[in-house]
C-alpha cells in the first residue's frame, strides 16, 4: 500500500492574499480554487510535482489566533529545492522576508524565511 501526506492545512486570514503570496511570491502552483458556498473556498497550492500540497484554510472564529503560529514560533515547514541560489534570489526579489543569510549545515544549504503571516519556513537544498 502506498501512502503519503497529500495535504497540510495552513490557516490563512484571506484566501486571495494567501494565493498572492504562495503563488506570486513563492512560485507555488494554484492547483484548485473552488467555491464551497457561504464564503468558504477549497484552495490548494503546491510547491511542485513532488511536494506535499497545502490547503489554504481561512480561519474562522478562534482559529484566527493560530494564524502564523501553527509551528509555535519554530520552523515547521521545509521547502526543498535543487536550485537554492535561484529560488533564494527570486524570493528575495519578490519581497519574501528572510530572517538570516544562507548558511551551510551538515544537512544542506538553508535560510529561514517567513510567510505573510509569520510562519517560519526553511528554504533548503539538502546535501548541498
Amino acid at each position: 500500500m502506498a501512502r503519503r501526506v497529500a495535504l497540510v492545512s495552513l490557516l490563512v486570514a484571506d484566501y486571495d492574499e494567501a494565493i498572492a503570496f504562495y503563488v506570486g511570491k513563492l512560485g507555488f502552483d494554484l492547483i484548485e480554487d473552488a467555491d464551497m458556498g457561504g464564503g468558504k473556498r477549497w484552495v490548494v497550492v503546491s510547491p511542485g510535482s513532488d511536494g506535499t500540497n497545502f490547503l489554504l484554510a481561512r480561519a474562522i472564529g478562534d482559529q484566527a489566533e493560530a494564524i502564523g503560529r501553527q509551528g509555535g514560533g519554530r520552523v515547521w515547514l521545509f521547502l526543498h529545492t535543487d536550485d537554492f541560489a535561484g529560488d533564494h534570489a527570486r524570493m528575495n526579489a519578490a519581497g519574501v522576508k528572510f530572517l538570516e543569510e544562507p548558511r551551510h549545515e551538515a544537512y544542506g544549504t538553508v535560510a529561514v524565511f517567513e510567510d505573510l503571516y509569520g510562519n517560519r519556513w526553511d528554504l533548503l537544498h539538502p546535501g548541498a
